[in-house]
């Protein structure tokens, strides 16, 4: 094929990246006086930026007593995410308790990212209902995605592309909205059974995330995060959150392909130093030769070690892995109803 075949230069610096993303300045605003034998909503601080209320923000948060726990979904070192029953509207949420007795420094920010999060309107970004304060346990109420995640999964390039465009999609609205979520992995990741992927746990992790050592096992691994995240000295001392949310969507993407963890000889639960070595030290990892250039460049354009050099959300939506897929994917009524035709489970 001659070379006018559209696929853009990975090494082409990207252009009109957001600024850096600073963290908030803590609030003073005290919370008010709760009886720690209820379980309410708990109020949420006003915000220094303006933004824009939707629809769904503007929802009245369910009440706390009219949630049945259906079953426990997931857990992990931060909390446990259970299936939960709206009696009155019979309607299914995901509930994620989060550990911990937090110092109320703490408790006031996670308050004001919840607020950030209830604003968040994008069909691929997961839904925040509210949040619940349960004798001192904090409870966040959530979109129900019942298709599970992509981690563990190994897929094809069109369902790949499929994927890719949905998170860009929810990405490119979080970073025009100056929200950095900083814990992009396939886990992460989750899917419906309409085959709709959509960006889950950012916000509160993040807050949790700012108390304790950005390295330390409780909060998660270290092996999604981009080089001059874990090494400052890589970057100048300067970290750009933005550009560190292509490196660990590309890294995601990628291992996707691959069915197992990008850089070779070592797992994504590897001790701290090997992963440091690996990420911060070795070559990025790239696409086999046996994936498509459009694919191969993709990966490219989100793994380069120069975060300057990372494509932004926005242009790799342009990108022509995402432009020439062949179509949306199917959802599972309208297609063979084969597994290599869908991203849910079941």
């Amino acid at each position: 094929m001659s070379t006018s075949t559209g696929i853009m230069n990975p090494m082409q610096p990207p252009v009109n990246r957001p600024a850096p993303n600073r963290r908030r300045p803590g609030l003073t605003l005290p919370l008010p006086q709760r009886d720690p034998s209820l379980a309410v909503p708990l109020p949420l601080p006003p915000s220094n930026n303006s933004l824009p209320a939707s629809s769904a923000a503007a929802a009245q948060t369910p009440n706390y007593a009219d949630l049945d726990r259906i079953k426990r979904v997931g857990s992990g070192a931060g909390g446990t995410v259970y299936m939960v029953r709206h009696r009155p509207t019979n309607r299914t949420y995901a509930l994620k308790v989060i550990y911990g007795n937090h110092e109320e420094a703490v408790r006031r920010q996670i308050c004001r990212e919840v607020e950030i999060l209830r604003t968040a309107d994008n069909p691929y970004v997961v839904r925040c209902h509210g949040m619940f304060d349960n004798a001192g346990e904090i409870q966040v109420l959530l979109e129900f995605m019942d298709g599970g995640s992509l981690d563990g999964r190994r897929l094809p390039e069109p369902l790949l592309a499929d994927a890719a465009r949905q998170i860009l999609q929810g990405l490119a609205y979080l970073h025009r909205r100056k929200i950095v979520h900083r814990d992009i992995k396939p886990s992460n990741l989750l899917v419906n059974n309409q085959n709709q992927v959509k960006i889950a746990d950012f916000g509160v992790s993040r807050i949790l995330a700012q108390t304790m050592d950005p390295c330390n096992s409780s909060v998660g691994t270290i092996a999604y995060m981009s080089p001059e995240r874990i090494n400052t000295d890589l970057n100048h001392g300067s970290y750009d959150g933005y550009a560190g949310d292509i490196w660990s969507l590309g890294l995601s993407i990628l291992e996707c392909f691959l069915g197992r963890f990008p850089f070779p000889g070592i797992g994504r639960q590897g001790d701290w130093a090997s992963l440091m070595c690996a990420i911060c030290y070795s070559p990025p990892p790239e696409a086999p030769p046996t994936a498509s250039k459009e694919f191969r460049s993709f990966i490219g354009c989100c793994l380069q070690k120069d975060p300057a050099r990372r494509w932004t959300a926005a242009q790799l939506l342009t990108h022509p892995f995402i432009t020439q897929a062949s179509s949306p994917l199917q959802h599972p009524n309208s297609c063979s109803g084969t597994s290599s035709h869908s991203l849910a489970h079941g």
